[in-house]
């Protein structure tokens, strides 16, 4: 045999056909992949012009190598697919993070959202009203994150003026000099841009697809997205906040794993990760679940706790903290954010105050407990809704109280006060107002202070209820500060007062009270000594003068830009999509220009509105460009000549039809008859009427006897209810105890009368204005880790069981990242048989991209007609399997004959002729001269798979007869059970792993075994047994389960796909 063949033996795969009538064609021009079945050796590296792998970079945006815990990732997928997972932001707001994204916005797919965090979604509100393409890019994300993020985008933007973003400064500098007013848009002036309103960002986060956990999905493309090929997602629980996602993303091939902020551990609330399956992933087997096991790649965070405690032993520290300070009459401070880390710490001390009120502890007893936030209330009553999303615990208490309910309600007497559930407080005040936050510290004043216990929002302690606590509370020595999570930090900016007073307590300068627990452990709380702490205060202020009319040319000059830009007469939300249909076409030409310029209208938004400025907003019609021809009238001609990009082509206001794979969209409003139309358009009116009335009592006070009459939504206390936290009559501490209660807290104070004033500056426009004070600082400083990430041993516990090809860590600090990465190589290495690890570390920084791919070793090749015509195919969920035994020859050097004809064959290539299409090749192998290249002109280029020639089939069936065949695909117990169901058996779960059939035969998947299957019956039938004829019940009942056993056999064996062994 020629050096230059090779004999081989691979398992092929083609994908089924989904649409009738779709086929699929082999033959001599037909390709190939065949993966992991030929050796990489010297000679084959001839044909790497063959070689085929998925390629998928990575690249994170914000929160690699740094102490920001803002996270924004770009995945870039094979065929140009681009994932934006996460849009994040940090405590300053910085609206220059954000530019990558406004370049990034018209060529993106899809983005998934994993956290309702500030670091994960704070900045996607912004992105949906400052970046017209975002709305149009579909967003994926579990319920709890969707809901509980709208309530935390909602207190972001009530609760600071910083996240509404200022105008930069170039671009209102431009705009005063074409105007003459210079001096108006000074540096020192800091125009905020329109914040979204509430309105918005509930129309914002509606627009989100709700997942849920372990249920694959293949979302949509954007508009501006090349085809996804039959990507999927799947959303898994990563622990730490509630609806928080591990991603699984399935591409081909490819199988990416992002794991951003997770925890392994189980807490009060929340269950672990999904890593080891049980309750929403959390809890229990020894092996890392099928789905997320050997990915590509697996892109994790390298952020862990300092001091890993446990749930207990944090629980039990935290209460002792608090204990201590309101036993001496302070104040305690816990900052907290609004929407995921609230839930952990308000359940814990709600169900602490439970538990010492009932052993009669007179200091819980006369302290209050309160919780702060702008739209708390919302939060809580979402938790309530979601609590299958929690632990199991939850849900047995909320099982629990249910059944309390039931029987209270079965009892003839109407007076049984029902227990509170997981998430009805009866000790924890819900605060709302700024007025009621006034008024408790002002009892702090007294001469005679009670101990109270305040979560308030937000953590970073620049913003929200918890700066203006912490500015009542700083100068008493008695008062105490828990941070229970680690700061972020920005080297290019002021660090925030939560960092601040973390570096006080880990420098304890002035002194450290060290207290223990009751189990024996102790912990730490620093004297601040008096230290001055400098706050910045951030305020709206209306523009008036020369800074009204800046910011009205700047105005007008955004909507002539946005006017100039669209495409004939379609609104500003369909426009980005229309003008895109240009940049879309023929951009891999070089005449086109770089990619840049031809990311869509969102790139050229700049330069256009600088043109515009410069002119007053009247554009010239060079600035307009081959737009002339429709916007202009009277004109007819532009010159073309030298133009690139969309200037070279006549320009066409097409509106894009909206259809899907079933056909165009229509409206049914357009087919409504008269009657239907009569009645929509008299209920529109009368929604419209009821819509004024409600604004027209907007803002006015009311009478106390018209509020009984708005419900128990507003404390209402109608015949036969029970009295609301909002009554006037004022309880005594023991009343207080046995008061009904409501959902919100406590009954019988006087806070819900409170409002605020109307801030008339919310809606105009506003420029930034920041003003500074210095406080002493005399309380005391305590830090419990309630951060609920994974430590570092749960990490290095699982990336070997995870065994991903590639490990990618982002989100943290450099040491820490570096760190990290040092240690998983040496773990690796050591697990692995040779002297380095198989598997890649890598650490990218903000902004650099890495190749996140694997070497699959897939050569594409071409069959010989001969060879198609024997294969036999073999259909297993959606896929075709086929083993195949042939020769491999290379493209272009040989050519197989036959064995009788070979001289007769060579002599006719030598002559340059052409040998009929009868003489098939078959064994033997010509080398072609430089005369007869025509013949093999289209086929040259790619290797071939040829039948084996006869001398060599002899050994190679002798070699496969000893070898084993193999099953081909994966089997599901849900599909096996609901197939078994549908053939007239009984199946049935028993315990994790194990289905019962008839309850004879049991079948067991052991995930520690790499997917085994066994199978045990009670009894089969022998063979003299289907021969005998009638019998006893003894032997009907063996024949049943014989038949049994032999049915889920044969079920199991259609769902896989038997291929000889190679």
């Amino acid at each position: 045999m020629s050096p230059w063949a090779w004999s081989c033996r691979a398992v092929l795969f083609q994908r089924v056909p989904s649409q009738p009538g779709a086929s699929q064609k082999w033959g001599r021009d037909a390709a190939v992949s065949i993966a992991g079945s030929i050796p990489r050796t010297p000679s084959l590296m001839e044909f790497t012009s063959g070689f085929y792998a998925y390629q998928h970079s990575f690249c994170p945006l914000q929160g690699a190598l740094s102490d920001s815990s803002a996270s924004q990732s770009l995945l870039e997928l094979d065929g140009g697919v681009k994932i934006l997972i996460d849009v994040g932001w940090d405590e300053t707001f910085d609206v220059e993070k954000l530019k990558e994204l406004g370049k990034l916005a018209p060529t993106l797919s899809l983005i998934l959202l994993t956290h309702a965090t500030v670091p994960h979604l704070a900045a996607y509100a912004h992105c949906c009203k400052h970046f017209p393409p975002f709305q149009r890019i579909p967003v994926y994300a579990t319920r709890p994150v969707i809901d509980l993020g709208r309530t935390l985008t909602q207190d972001l933007y009530a609760s600071t003026p910083l996240a509404a973003t200022t105008i930069s400064s170039s671009s209102l500098a431009e705009v005063s000099y074409a105007s003459g007013y210079s001096q108006a848009a000074s540096a020192d002036n800091s125009f905020l841009l329109q914040p979204p309103t509430p309105e918005e960002i509930t129309k914002y986060f509606s627009l989100i697809q709700p997942l849920k956990y372990s249920q694959p999905h293949q979302p949509l493309p954007s508009p501006f997205s090349p085809p996804l090929n039959g990507l999927t997602i799947t959303a898994y629980n990563s622990g730490h906040t509630l609806g928080g996602t591990i991603w699984h993303i399935q591409h081909g091939l490819e199988s990416i794993v992002y794991a951003v902020d997770w925890n392994q551990a189980r807490e009060n609330v929340f269950a672990g990760a999904a890593w080891l399956g049980g309750n929403h992933g959390g809890g229990g087997g020894t092996q890392v679940i099928e789905q997320l096991r050997k990915p590509t790649a697996l892109v994790c965070s390298s952020r862990t706790p300092d001091a890993g405690l446990s749930r207990v032993k944090r629980d039990e520290q935290l209460m002792e903290s608090v204990k201590l300070c309101i036993a001496r009459g302070g104040t305690v401070l816990i900052p907290v954010d609004s929407s995921a880390r609230v839930l952990e710490l308000s359940y814990l001390l709600e169900h602490a105050w439970r538990k010492e009120v009932a052993k009669d502890n007179d200091v819980f007893k006369s302290a209050k407990l309160f919780l702060a936030g702008r739209t708390i209330s919302s939060t809580m009553k979402n938790a309530r809704s979601m609590l299958e999303w929690m632990d199991d615990n939850i849900v047995k208490e909320f099982e629990a109280f249910a059944d309390e309910s039931r029987r209270n309600n079965r009892r003839d007497e109407g007076n049984h006060q029902t227990g509170p559930g997981p998430f009805d407080f009866k000790y924890l005040r819900l605060l709302e107002r700024k007025a009621q936050i006034e008024k408790i510290l002002q009892q702090s004043e007294d001469a005679e202070p009670k101990a109270k216990v305040i979560l308030a929002s937000d953590l970073s302690l620049d913003w929200g209820f918890s700066k203006d606590i912490l500015k009542s509370i700083a100068a008493d020595a008695r008062n105490l500060v828990i941070l229970t999570e680690k700061p972020n930090f920005e080297p290019n900016h002021k660090p925030s007062i939560a960092r601040t007073l973390w570096e006080w307590w880990k420098e304890r300068r002035d002194g450290v009270a060290t207290e223990r627990t009751s189990s024996g452990d102790t912990f730490e709380q620093v004297y601040a000594g008096n230290r001055e702490l400098e706050i910045a205060n951030a305020e709206r202020k209306a523009l008036e003068g020369d800074e009204l009319n800046v910011y009205q040319q700047w105005l007008a000059t955004q909507r002539q830009l946005q006017a100039t830009l669209q495409s004939g007469g379609t609104t500003t939300l369909e426009a980005p999509g229309d003008v895109l249909d240009d940049a879309d076409t023929d951009t891999d030409t070089e005449s086109e220009g770089s990619d840049t310029e031809q990311q869509g209208k969102a790139l050229n938004i700049a330069t256009t509105m600088a043109q515009a400025s410069r002119k007053k907003v009247a554009l010239k019609d060079e600035d307009l460009g081959v737009t002339i021809l429709i916007k202009k009238e009277n004109t007819y001609d532009f010159n073309v000549r030298g133009k690139k990009g969309r200037d070279r082509m006549f320009p066409v206001a097409m509106r894009r039809r909206r259809a899907d794979e079933y056909g165009e969209l229509i409206r049914p409003e357009d087919y409504l008859r008269a009657e239907e139309r009569e009645d929509a358009e008299n209920q529109e009116s009368g929604q419209a009427n009821a819509n004024s009335q409600e604004l027209e009592g907007l803002g006015k006070k009311r009478k106390w006897e018209d509020v009984g009459t708005a419900g128990r939504g507003r404390g209402g206390s109608g015949p036969n209810k029970r009295p609301h936290h909002n009554d006037r009559r004022r309880l005594s501490a023991g009343e207080a105890d046995a008061a009904p209660f409501s959902e919100n807290g406590p009954a019988g104070d006087d806070l819900s009368d409170l409002e605020d004033e109307e801030d008339e500056t919310l809606n105009g426009p506003a420029k930034l204005v920041v003003t500074k004070e210095t406080i002493p600082v005399r309380l005391r400083i305590a830090f419990v880790d309630f951060s609920g990430l994974h430590d570092k041993r749960s990490l290095t516990m699982l990336i070997p069981l995870i065994q991903p090809r590639k490990l990618v860590l982002v989100a943290g600090g450099k040491d820490e990242t570096m760190a990290l990465a040092s240690d998983v190589k040496k773990l690796l290495t050591a697990h692995s048989t040779g002297s380095e690890s198989a598997i890649e570390v890598l650490t990218p920084g903000v902004g650099t991209t890495v190749d996140a791919s694997v070497d699959t070793n897939a050569w594409v090749l071409k069959l010989a007609d001969p060879l198609v015509k024997g294969l036999k195919w073999q259909n297993v969920r959606g896929l075709g399997i086929v083993t195949v035994t042939g020769i491999l020859l290379p493209g272009g050097e040989f050519q197989p004959v036959e064995n009788g004809e070979a001289a007769k064959r060579q002599k006719l290539l030598e002559d340059g002729s052409t040998p009929s299409a009868s003489e098939t090749p078959s064994t033997a192998m010509v080398k072609t001269t430089g005369t007869n290249t025509s013949l093999t002109t289209n086929t040259a280029s790619l290797p071939t798979l040829d039948l084996v020639p006869p001398n060599l089939a002899s050994s190679l069936s002798v070699r496969s007869q000893a070898a084993q065949p193999l099953h081909v695909g994966e089997l599901r117990l849900a599909d096996l059970r609901r197939a078994m169901i549908s053939s007239g058996h009984k199946a049935e779960f028993r315990g994790e792993g194990t289905l019962l059939i008839d309850d004879v035969v049991v079948v067991r998947k052991s995930t520690a075994q790499g997917g085994r299957i066994e199978l045990e019956s009670v009894g089969l039938p022998s063979d003299a047994m289907n021969g005998t004829a009638g019998g006893g019940n003894l032997l009907d009942a063996a024949m049943k389960m014989g038949g049994t056993f032999y049915a889920v056999k044969k079920k199991i064996y259609e769902g896989l796909a038997v291929v000889a062994g190679a």
